[in-house]
């Protein structure tokens, strides 16, 4: 009697331990690893991101009056680079890369591909690179995490030509991850506080009033809040609906400017294979302040092994 009962106490376990490494096989990258979820000792997270926005309209002024401008392109491509260094999965390094190209002036969308460098209507380049870390503060709650890099410009100017590349200042960066799944398993909130404070030179102007030097965003912070919520039909592909807000107070080169804008969007995610995931994301900006009022397009890939 006492082997029997030993028997099927074993045979529990074994079950048991058998249904929960199912059930861990069963979830994907896209479902485990979100910002929020730091790396083992070893792993390795490559992400290439790419965003084109585009406008025909401007906001400005205290009310956010709006007028139709010739189009404006800016494509942002970056890759993120982190890997786990420590051994109870609580601290990452890595490095960020950023290429943009900008099309002003009516050009096409796709003019921002051809990379011309035409005067007064486009420039192209490596504008910048972060080294950046990634922990988890609070012991007891594993799925806050904080990202914290130190952007390095690499442009001469942010303005040539009457073309406007990229800022020329460091900027240090925070960014705050939470997320929290359902106990269904089919869905999962995400949420994102990025802030960013822009150092940087007063803005320098020549007899024309064209910027020859300093940076537009000097001595200025930036907060973006943003919210994600994603359904799962299959552990495979997500559909998401997002929700962005971002803030620029205290731009002091120039008079008290600031500078804000709201974005409403949605995408899909796809695990291709076992280490590979694709995204689409879309955004249309609904209101701001002093910036351009347009939309999104982003594509991203991302490998996690």
């Amino acid at each position: 009697m006492k082997k029997l009962i030993a028997i099927l106490v074993l045979t529990a376990i074994s079950f048991n331990g058998f249904s929960q490494e199912d059930e861990a096989a069963q979830k994907s990258n896209i479902q485990t690893y979100t910002p929020s979820k730091l790396l083992k000792k070893g792993q390795w997270d490559i992400k290439w991101f790419n965003n084109l926005y585009t406008e025909t309209k401007d906001l400005f002024g205290a009310n956010g009056d709006k007028q139709d401008i010739p189009r404006n392109t800016f494509f942002t491509s970056t890759v993120d680079v982190f890997t786990g260094v420590s051994v109870n999965s609580k601290f990452n390094i890595g490095l960020l890369l950023e290429f943009r190209s900008n099309v002003i002036g009516g050009r096409d969308v796709l003019d921002v591909f051809k990379f011309d460098g035409e005067a007064n209507s486009a420039r192209s380049g490596f504008t910048s690179f972060a080294p950046a870390i990634k922990f988890n503060p609070i012991k007891s709650i594993s799925n806050f995490t904080i990202q914290t890099a130190f952007h390095i410009p690499l442009v001469d100017n942010e303005v040539e030509n009457d073309v406007f590349l990229d800022q020329k200042g460091f900027i240090f960066q925070n960014r705050f991850f939470y997320d929290y799944s359902f106990s269904s398993g089919d869905w999962q909130l995400f949420s994102e506080l990025n802030t960013e404070y822009n150092f940087g030179k007063k803005v320098e102007r020549d007899l024309n009033g064209v910027q020859v030097g300093g940076s537009f965003a000097n001595n200025s912070l930036r907060l973006t809040p943003g919210v994600f919520l994603s359904y799962f039909p299959s552990s495979e592909f997500t559909i998401l609906a997002l929700v962005q807000h971002s803030q620029l107070i205290s731009a002091g080169n120039e008079g008290d400017f600031s500078q804000d804008f709201t974005a409403l969007g949605g995408g899909v995610k796809y695990q291709l294979t076992d280490v590979l995931n694709i995204e689409t994301l879309y955004t249309g900006f609904v209101r701001g302040n002093s910036t351009g009022l347009g939309q999104t397009f982003n594509i991203g890939l991302r490998a996690l092994f």
